[in-house]
C-alpha cells in the first residue's frame, strides 16, 4: 500500500521551485551543484508546508523535463532528500515526501508558537498581540453575571446570540448602513466566518478571486476547499487596488466570489480609498460576483490624519452583491475567537442551515464577553490601547529594519498590524529557514501569494516593540547574511533574549 496521501504534478512543482531560482543570488553566494539546489528548493518546500508531507512527488524523468535539466540531477537530488530524511521510496510506488525524525510537521498557515518556546525566538509569524488588559478581565466578569439565564438553555444558537446580533447590527447602522439582526450571523472568530463563506459559495472547483498577496490563512482555507485561485495582482507599496485589473478579472474569469481586505490590506498595510471601493462593488456587481469584504482590521487605523472610507458594504446598500466579514481577534484579542458576517437575509439564512454540519455555534460566554464591550464602551477604550501598542510597535520594529538592514524596502502603513519587505533580492523562504537557526520566526513571502509568488518578501507584524524589536531586527540581519553566504553559519547560534 502507497505511503502517500497527494500528489504534486511535475508543472506544479517546477513552478514553485522556479520561484525561489528566479530570485538574484546575494553578494558572496556560492552557486551549489544543481542537484543540491534542486534538493534543497525541494526541502524548503517541504518545511515551509507549501508541498505537503505525505506527496507524492513526480517521477524522475517527468521533473527533468518540466524543469529542462538532465534526469540525472533529479535522480541525485533526491537520493540526497532520502538520506536526509524529507523522502521516502519504495519500488512500484514512488517516492513521496516527508520529515526527519524528530522535527515537527511544518505549518501550513501561520500558527503561533507555543509560549514555552518564546524564550528563546521571537515569534513574528502572527499577527497578533496580547490582549488588552483590563479590559479582557472586565469583560469576562461581565459575561459571567450576564450568563445565569442561558445557563438554563441548550446554549445552542447557530446564527449567534440574539443580543449580541442585534448589537452589532446597530453598530452597522450607527455607521450609516441600516441593518437588521436579520442580517448578521456570530461566528467562531473571522476564519469561521470565511469557512462557512466558502462552503456556501466557493466549493470545489469554484474560482476565487483573491488579492495578490493575500492572508495566507485565508488562501490556505480555500485550497482546502478545493477552490480554484485566481490572483489579482497588487499595485506596489500602498497605492493597493487597480480597478481596471479587477474589472478584466471578474469580466473574463468569472468567479464565484472574490475576497478582498480593503481595511488596511493583510499583509501590504495598504487603504483602499472611497472609489477603488465604489469600482470594486460595480465591478463585481456586473460580473455576477459575490464580494466577500473581510474589515478585521478597520478599528486599527494608527495615524491621526487617516480618514477612513465607508465600509465596502455601504456601497451596496441593497445587500446583493457584498458580504462583510469582521471579527473582535484583531481589533481586540486573538484569543477572543469572535466573528460576524453581515449579508442579507437569505444569505445568512443558508449560512445559518450550514453551520449545522460544522460547529453549530459559537461559545456563549464569549459572545456575552463581547457583547458587554460594546454596550458599555469598552470597546472603543480597548481598541484605542491597542492602537497604541500597535503604533508603538510599528515606529519601533521600522526604525530596527532600517538600521540593520537599510538594503530592504517597504511602505509604512497607516494602520493595520502588518509591515511587507522586499527583502534585498533575498530568498523570502530561505530567511525563513534561517531565521529559525537563529532565533526568529518570519513568514516569507510565498505563503500570502499563489503558486510561489513573491519569493523576495517577508512579512513582518507590528507584534513587538523596544528592545525585542531590536532584537528581532538584529536576528533578521544575521538570517540575511547566512542567505548571502550560501548557507553557513558562525558559532553564535540562536539567543535566549528576555524582554
Amino acid at each position: 500500500m502507497a505511503q502517500w496521501t497527494s500528489a504534486v504534478g511535475a508543472a506544479q512543482l517546477a513552478r514553485l521551485l522556479t520561484s525561489q531560482q528566479d530570485r538574484p543570488a546575494g553578494p558572496g553566494t556560492r552557486r551549489p551543484p544543481a542537484y543540491r539546489a534542486l534538493a534543497d528548493g525541494i526541502r524548503l518546500l517541504v518545511l515551509e508546508g507549501r508541498v505537503p508531507v505525505a506527496a507524492r512527488l513526480p517521477a524522475e524523468r517527468e521533473l527533468a523535463l518540466a524543469l529542462s535539466v538532465s534526469r540525472t540531477t533529479v535522480a541525485a537530488a533526491y537520493e540526497a532528500l532520502r538520506t536526509e530524511g524529507f523522502l521516502e521510496s519504495r519500488r512500484g510506488a514512488g517516492s513521496w515526501t516527508a520529515v526527519p525524525a524528530g522535527n515537527p510537521l511544518p505549518a501550513r498557515g501561520l500558527e503561533p508558537l507555543p509560549p514555552e518556546a518564546l524564550g528563546s525566538m521571537i515569534d513574528l509569524g502572527c499577527a497578533a498581540l496580547p490582549a488588552p488588559e483590563p479590559w479582557l478581565t472586565r469583560a469576562v466578569r461581565g459575561a459571567l453575571e450576564e450568563l445565569p439565564p442561558y445557563a438554563h438553555t441548550h446554549g445552542d444558537y447557530p446564527a449567534g446570540l440574539p443580543a449580541l446580533r442585534a448589537m452589532i447590527a446597530e453598530r452597522y447602522t450607527a455607521r450609516g448602513i441600516p441593518t437588521m439582526p436579520e442580517q448578521i450571523m456570530v461566528t467562531t472568530g473571522a476564519m469561521g466566518a470565511m469557512d462557512a463563506i466558502c462552503h456556501l459559495f466557493g466549493g470545489r472547483g469554484e474560482r476565487i478571486a483573491v488579492e495578490s498577496p493575500s492572508y495566507a490563512n485565508i488562501l490556505q482555507l480555500m485550497r482546502e476547499a478545493g477552490a480554484r485561485l485566481v490572483p489579482v495582482a497588487m499595485a506596489e507599496g500602498l497605492a493597493g487596488w487597480d480597478m481596471d485589473r479587477w474589472r478584466q478579472v471578474l469580466r473574463e474569469a468569472a468567479p464565484r466570489i472574490a475576497y478582498v481586505v480593503a481595511d488596511f490590506h493583510n499583509p501590504t498595510g495598504a487603504l483602499a480609498d472611497e472609489d477603488q471601493r465604489r469600482r470594486l462593488v460595480e465591478a463585481a456587481r456586473s460580473a455576477g460576483t459575490v464580494l466577500v469584504a473581510d474589515e478585521t482590521m478597520s478599528a486599527l487605523w494608527l495615524d491621526e490624519d487617516v480618514a477612513m472610507p465607508r465600509p465596502v458594504c455601504g456601497f451596496d446598500p441593497a445587500g446583493s452583491t457584498v458580504i462583510t466579514v469582521g471579527s473582535a481577534s484583531k481589533a481586540f484579542w486573538a484569543g477572543m475567537r469572535i466573528g460576524w458576517v453581515r449579508a442579507a437575509p437569505d444569505v445568512i439564512r443558508s449560512l445559518v442551515a450550514a453551520r449545522a454540519y460544522a460547529d453549530l455555534g459559537t461559545p456563549v460566554l464569549e459572545q456575552l464577553a463581547v457583547n458587554w464591550l460594546f454596550s458599555t464602551g469598552g470597546w472603543e477604550q480597548a481598541v484605542e490601547l491597542r492602537r497604541g501598542q500597535a503604533r508603538e510597535n510599528r515606529d519601533a520594529l521600522v526604525a530596527a529594519v532600517r538600521r540593520e538592514l537599510p538594503e530592504w524596502e517597504f511602505a509604512v502603513p497607516k494602520g493595520g498590524l502588518t509591515l511587507w519587505v522586499r527583502a534585498g533580492g533575498l530568498s523570502g523562504s530561505r530567511l525563513a529557514e534561517a531565521g529559525e537557526r537563529v532565533g526568529v520566526r518570519v513568514p516569507s513571502g510565498p505563503r500570502f501569494g499563489v503558486d510561489g509568488a513573491f519569493e523576495g518578501y517577508v512579512r513582518l507584524p507590528f507584534t513587538v516593540g523596544g528592545a525585542v524589536a531590536e532584537e528581532a531586527a538584529v536576528r533578521l540581519a544575521a538570517a540575511a547574511r547566512i542567505v548571502e553566504s550560501g548557507g553557513t553559519m558562525g558559532a553564535e547560534g540562536p539567543r535566549t533574549f528576555v524582554a
